[in-house]
């Protein structure tokens, strides 16, 4: 039985995440800032005899952090998925928004990283999962602060797969596109931000990117559960795993040319042109 402990876990990836790698078979701590929202994780845990321990972590709180993770030992693997978007123009973001991006996103994970890695690496043995986002490949417009966000966590984990592999420590990212979770209700917008020309662009941009879903139904977020599960238990998985077919088509194209050729690209797939 592997001992795995995921931020975030009352919602949308995380959640799906805990209860997968439950049900092979893990003891999964599955953590979050207000525990009663683990209530209906635990009914479900319960019915189905599942190993899941809801524990508080607010990752913003150094404190909280420490108290969570006091026994590193006592982990396996330390899945990283708390996070949330600030949206809206790179000039509407003031110091509050952007430190208050970077101190969920960025911060959180490496404070739970920091806990971990001394212990681990002594040991000789453990695995970090990083949620990302194809954000942290391809900054689109309005997301300038929440891709900032990724692109540093990616820089950060990316660094660190090359100081800790050779102590047997694996590190991984998993880079989801778009899924139909609540994660878009909890994006927080500047004060300037409705009734703006830059909100009725942005609508119209977040309009035609449902053209890189296809004709079917909304992608099911559990390929983002299975993916994180997956790395979490599997040494074979990559150090990057892209999910989504919106996600693996952006990368692909991006990587392939130039950035102009790139924009005029995406902006014909779209058909968004000012």
């Amino acid at each position: 039985m592997t001992n795995i402990l995921i931020t975030g876990s009352n919602s949308g990836f995380g959640r799906l995440a805990a209860l997968s790698l439950a049900r092979e078979g893990h003891r999964v701590i599955a953590t979050m800032r207000t525990v009663s929202k683990g209530d209906d994780l635990r009914r479900l845990a319960g019915e189905e005899g599942l190993a899941v321990e809801i524990r508080q972590l607010d990752v913003t709180d150094p404190a909280s952090v420490e108290a969570c993770l006091a026994d590193p030992n006592e982990i396996d693997v330390l899945v990283n998925n708390a996070g949330f978007e600030v949206q809206g123009a790179i000039e509407q973001i003031d110091d509050v928004l952007m430190r208050r991006q970077f101190e969920t996103n960025v911060m959180g994970p490496l404070r739970t990283m920091r806990a971990v890695l001394p212990a681990w690496s002594e040991r000789g043995s453990g695995v970090i999962v990083n949620v990302s986002s194809i954000a942290g490949r391809v900054a689109p417009p309005y997301s300038g602060a929440y891709a900032a966000s990724k692109h540093a966590l990616e820089a950060l984990t990316e660094s660190l797969h090359f100081e800790v592999s050779h102590l047997g420590l694996r590190v991984h990212l998993i880079e989801p596109g778009r899924f139909l979770t609540n994660f878009h209700d909890n994006i927080v917008f500047p004060s300037v931000w409705a009734g703006s020309a830059h909100e009725d662009r942005a609508l119209a941009f977040r309009e035609s990117l449902t053209s890189l879903d296809g004709d079917g139904p909304p992608a099911d977020p559990q390929a983002v559960a299975d993916a994180i599960a997956l790395a979490a238990t599997d040494p074979s998985t990559p150090f990057r795993t892209l999910v989504g077919a919106d996600a693996e088509l952006i990368d692909a194209t991006k990587t392939s040319m130039s950035f102009e050729d790139f924009e005029t690209t995406m902006r014909a797939a779209l058909d968004w042109h000012d």
